[in-house]
């Protein structure tokens, strides 16, 4: 669901993935293809936190077993491919807490400045590292890493990353960027709220046309 998901809100769109602790050694990646294409009931893959690949498995994977075998509080990773995101990194430039949804995010959002595509453990790990405690990563011209302590709450923040970037390319665009204000520290914990249900009521609203959606109970 939240593969299909994140394809339905343009997050991704051939190339993307993204995976759900299962335990303290093991987690389940989507199917290694179009995350839209992903078929209602078609299973994913069981990959070891620490261990080889299996088969089939996509080279960039090893991002979310660097990412769980560093945070046991991570419970699920998505690598999506945001077009504002992408837009910005290509400056160099990772989206700042300007709005409510911005303010989720520990600033400033890290930008892995290498277009490369990541397909060892070397380039893996480094990047964790870099990733370090916080939820988002960007990578210049690739797209972005988002971590959460649920597959729901990751889902949310990678749709928040992108409404982030979209105001900040905008101000830029604008020439407004110098002048638009930045929330600090406090004003960001106070704003990041997760009562209400805010992580829930936009799963709901991003996997309402699912084939597996459920309406919620109340």
């Amino acid at each position: 669901m939240a593969a299909r998901a994140l394809a339905r809100a343009g997050l991704v769109h051939a190339y993307g993935h993204c995976s759900l602790r299962l335990d303290d050694e093991h987690f389940l990646v989507c199917a290694a293809r179009p995350m839209g294409l992903i078929r209602a009931g078609e299973p994913g893959v069981v990959v070891p936190i620490n261990g080889e690949l299996p088969e089939g498995v996509l080279g960039e994977v090893r991002i979310h077993q660097q990412i769980y075998s560093r945070r046991p509080d991570v419970r699920a990773v998505i690598r999506s491919m945001p077009a504002q995101v992408m837009a910005l990194s290509c400056a160099r430039l990772t989206p700042q807490a300007r709005h409510g949804m911005g303010s989720y995010f520990s600033a400033p959002i890290p930008l892995w400045d290498d277009p490369q595509l990541l397909r060892n453990e070397a380039q893996a790990s480094a990047l964790a590292d870099q990733f370090g405690n916080g939820n988002a990563l960007v990578m210049r011209g690739n797209g972005a890493i988002v971590a959460g302590v649920s597959l729901v709450e990751a889902l949310t923040l990678t749709w928040y990353l992108e409404d982030a970037a979209r105001i900040e390319l905008q101000l830029h665009s604008a020439g407004l960027a110098a002048e638009g204000p930045v929330l600090d520290a406090q004003a960001c914990a106070q704003r990041a709220v997760t009562t209400g249900r805010i992580y829930e009521r936009m799963w709901d609203y991003l996997t309402a046309a699912d084939p597996e959606y459920r309406i919620p109970s109340l």
